[in-house]
């Protein structure tokens, strides 16, 4: 068994007999909404929405037991078929034999191709496909190569074949045959459309919106010479997708200006038969497209103008010359896109960052739905998504990050709490996709978590007095009530700085405690499946994150102050009775006092608050939480191993100490990782818990750190995570997010070794192929097999490019300085002694050059375009950033 390897230095790959693995999927997209998933046979799905599928939707499981495929069929003169895509019965039943075809998949950013030598015959087949690029045009094209290596020449018949789904997949299971009905599909010159009459779904019943199309064409132009527009007549009577009679008999064959009505719909086109001389080659493309449409069709003349604008889109790039155009366009695109790369003495690692590095720009795309695994949501991003994404966007491309995390405060409400759905349009928020009333605990942590990283990168301070509306909804009272449905809130409007919003966000938090003095875990934290401890849970591990986020805004309060000159901050005056209150048995009055008199909003009535006052008071509830927790939550176990308790269960019980108690040492890794990250476990406690977690939860054969020991107990007194099977998703595998994290927070207390050892594991296993079974990346977790899955839609990218690129290689700003705090190990230079990252800071491309002397630990000179400015300092001003920074280390 032989993984893939990397060939080239922009992450491109090989892998040899992908057809040999289940559960291989890659992802192909636009920011044109067109989301594709194709495996290595061309299966897997289409989409632009929830309610606008192409090719029907898959789950992970559909990818192995669904025939409905991309296809193309070669047909020979003794009528027997083979598959270019090796989707055939024929070549299923030869995979485990030595008669399976030869393949080999090469995979680059969002484009992806497969040779095939067809076993029993004499041809070569090349397919290709992506989405194009830089185009409102809603898309997929794919090309189709057959070459005849053998010594005679080869005569066949050519059909390009793929089912169109056209319709919701809602219907998947809700009225499938019924919405076959609504089908109505045209025969054009280059190929098939559907215009369903109606939609039937969630919304409703409505009349049709889109038109679907599928058309080809030979490499020159050349159009097929008939068509099969209907499913069932292509399978024909017995057959199936994977063995049709179609590309056998040519029947029943239709010409351009058929109709067919109220059948599953089929993209077929049969093209002139073709003979190849040794040697020689043919070539085919074909294109699945979607279109708004101008309006409904009502008769015959609208749909045949729906129909000739989406063959118009569409038939534009059924040429070589444009297909060979547009690929090249899209490699060049996603290249300039994942503007970070890094140089180390591992190229197979850098190699794998520029992967992780294009993976938060495919979840703008796809937002954390839309491939097989994630068959969940009905796309758009969290709460959550939406901050950290940013955060890989303020390195990678940060343009437009300071509008977009302006327009982001507008889904925070005047209690603290915010929307948990991102809707369509920057600023366009949703209070909850299902209507359910709920509050996680962690969302006010994201917002300035990526605030601090980009003020720090850019020094624009300015941007805290910026305005942003409050989100006004019915729910009140931080989830706990819900205004009468007759309350008229369409006048009621909130508008505050970002300053404030932040503010407000963070002081709220920290009143909202349970009885042990944590805050409450209510529906959640960062893991969504701690949901059932509402009542009297807690969450330690993200209470000692808020006391982190507090001190850094403090400093930046100051920093504010000196900047501006100015002694006070304008807020609205209701933040006043959250100021100067630490005792614990009143900060849940507080809270309530407060959130009753912003039910519909502020008064309107603003305050000049002190800033110095401000920041003691972040201060003082940093200190406050962080005596709390170090007197109440370190323990030892019965093994002699201590570590932080980090959460409180639904009957008011620590979760990792009672662990213990029954013979069964608990750890939880999101309780270690923000007690480190925050500064309240002590450098002789973060040894400790790296000896806990060594003990407990390392297991270098599943990438690493699980993200919490077996409790042996379906607790429904804290979350739906101890009903998973142990080692599956939250309950024990290995989590990429908190891996991650783990590893930041290792590596930001100087625990450098211990750090590589988080990310190098994770690193390590991902790209072993043959343990890890998924392409170049960073998937959501390992599974107890070691399997990497939910792959390419998860927050541990951000986080891996954000730790790699401040921590590992020490690159970070200080209100628009450049600091420099490398922790590269030695065996990270090359052979040279160099280590080298290409990024943008603040909007400006440059390269960072690391020399390595002895110990490489401390920065001896900066030189900026061949010019020396700095002898044994480690910061740069901004006004002496250059193109090229080479830094020797001591």
């Amino acid at each position: 068994m032989k993984g893939y390897e990397f060939i080239d230095s922009k992450g491109t790959f090989k892998l040899e007999d992908p057809d040999l693995y289940s559960y291989l999927y890659f992802p192909v997209g636009s920011s044109s909404g067109m989301m594709g998933s194709l495996t290595p046979e061309s299966g897997g799905d289409l989409k632009t929405s929830q309610n606008t599928f192409i090719l029907e939707p898959v789950s992970s499981d559909n990818l192995h037991n669904n025939r409905s495929t991309r296809n193309f069929w070669i047909c020979f003169e003794d009528g027997s078929l083979v598959s270019a895509t090796g989707a055939s019965a024929l070549a299923h039943s030869k995979r485990f034999t030595d008669k399976k075809d030869k393949v080999t998949l090469y995979g680059g950013l969002l484009w992806q191709k497969v040779e095939r030598l067809i076993n029993g015959t004499d041809l070569k087949t090349e397919i290709t496909t992506f989405v194009p690029v830089e185009t409102s045009d809603k898309v997929e094209l794919t090309q189709v190569k057959i070459t005849n290596t053998g010594s005679e020449a080869i005569t066949f018949t050519p059909t390009a074949a793929t089912p169109i789904y056209g319709r919701s997949a809602d219907n998947i299971r809700d009225h499938r045959n019924v919405t076959s009905m609504l089908n109505r599909m045209s025969v054009t010159e280059y190929g098939i459309t559907n215009d369903p009459t109606l939609t039937f779904d969630e919304r409703g019943h409505r009349k049709n919106k889109v038109i679907y199309g599928f058309f080809a064409a030979e490499a020159d132009g050349t159009k097929p010479v008939s068509f099969c527009p209907v499913a069932e007549d292509f399978i024909g009577e017995g057959g199936a997708f994977d063995n049709p009679v179609f590309p056998v008999t040519g029947t029943p064959a239709f010409k351009p200006g058929y109709r067919a009505d109220g059948f599953e719909a089929m993209g077929a086109a049969m093209f002139v038969k073709k003979t190849l001389a040794p040697g020689k080659s043919a070539g085919y493309i074909f294109a699945l497209a979607v279109n708004d449409m101008l309006k409904p069709s009502e008769n015959e003349t609208d749909i045949q103008a729906e129909s000739e604008r989406i063959q118009d889109m569409a038939v534009k790039y059924l040429s070589e010359v444009v297909f060979e155009s547009e690929f090249e366009k899209n490699k060049a695109y996603w290249d300039k896109k994942n503007n970070v790369s890094f140089h180390t003495g591992d190229k197979a690692f850098d190699s794998w960052m520029y992967w992780v590095g294009v993976q938060p720009m495919l979840r703008r795309i796809y937002g954390c739905s839309f491939l097989p695994h994630h068959d969940y949501g009905k796309g758009g991003r969290g709460w959550r998504d939406l901050w950290q994404d940013c955060l890989a966007l303020i390195i990678m491309d940060p343009s437009d990050v300071r509008g977009m995390l302006v327009d982001n405060f507008g889904g925070v409400r005047t209690d603290g709490t915010n929307a948990t759905i991102i809707g369509s349009g920057s600023g366009e928020f949703i209070a909850d996709r299902n209507g359910i009333t709920r509050v996680w605990m962690d969302h006010a942590m994201w917002p300035f978590m990526t605030m601090d990283l980009y003020i720090k990168q850019t020094g624009d301070l300015k941007i805290l007095d910026e305005k942003a509306p409050y989100f006004i909804d019915r729910q009140v009272m931080r989830g706990e009530e819900l205004l009468d449905k007759d309350t008229d809130l369409s006048g009621v409007s909130a508008e505050g700085t970002v300053l404030e919003h932040l503010l407000l966000q963070n002081f709220t938090s920290f009143f909202d405690v349970g009885a042990h003095g944590h805050m409450k875990l209510r529906g959640a934290d960062w893991n969504d499946a701690l949901d059932m401890g509402k009542d009297k849970g807690e969450s330690v591990a993200f209470t000692a994150a808020y006391a982190g986020n507090y001190r850094k805004l403090a400093s930046i309060l100051r920093e504010y102050k000196k900047a501006f000159g100015r002694d006070t901050v304008e807020a609205s005056g209701e933040l006043e009775g959250l100021l100067g209150v630490y005792d614990a048995d009143k900060l849940q009055a507080v809270l309530n006092q407060y959130c009753n008199s912003v039910k519909t909003g502020f008064s309107g009535t603003k305050k000049a608050f002190e800033i110095d006052a401000l920041a003691d008071d972040l201060d003082s509830k940093a200190d406050w939480i962080t005596s709390h927790i170090r007197e109440t939550e370190w323990f030892t176990d019965s093994e002699g191993y201590s570590r932080y308790n980090g959460y409180y269960d639904n009957d008011g019980n620590p979760l990792e100490k009672n662990g213990d108690k029954n013979g069964n040492p608990a750890m939880m890794l999101t309780s270690q990782v923000f007690t480190v990250m925050s500064g309240i476990a002590s450098e002789d406690q973060v040894s400790e818990i790296v000896k806990s977690a060594d003990r407990y939860i390392y297991d270098a054969s599943l990438g690493g750190y699980k993200l919490n020991t077996d409790f042996h107990e379906v607790k429904t007194n804290m979350g739906r995570m101890f009903g998973f099977s142990y080692g599956q998703k939250e309950n024990g595998a290995v989590f990429s997010h908190m891996t991650v994290m783990f590893g930041n927070a290792l590596y930001s207390r100087g625990f450098k070794e211990e750090g590589w050892k988080v990310v190098g594991s994770l690193y390590r296993h991902a790209t072993d192929f043959c343990q890890s079974r998924i392409y170049p990346g960073v998937p959501e977790y390992f599974d107890p097999k070691g399997r990497g899955v939910y792959h390419y839609l998860t927050g541990a990218a951000s986080w891996l490019m954000l730790t790699v690129l401040t921590e590992i290689f020490g690159i970070k700003g200080s209100y628009g300085d450049m600091v420099f705090e490398p922790k590269l190990l030695p065996s990270q230079f090359d052979a040279e002694g160099r280590a080298s990252v290409k990024f943008e800071f603040n909007g400006r491309p440059l390269t960072v050059i690391y020399k390595k002397t002895e110990k490489a630990s401390s920065v001896l000179k900066i030189t900026v375009d061949g010019v020396p400015v700095s002898e044994g300092g480690n910061i740069l001003p901004k006004e002496k950033i250059g193109d090229l920074i080479e830094i020797e280390l001591d």
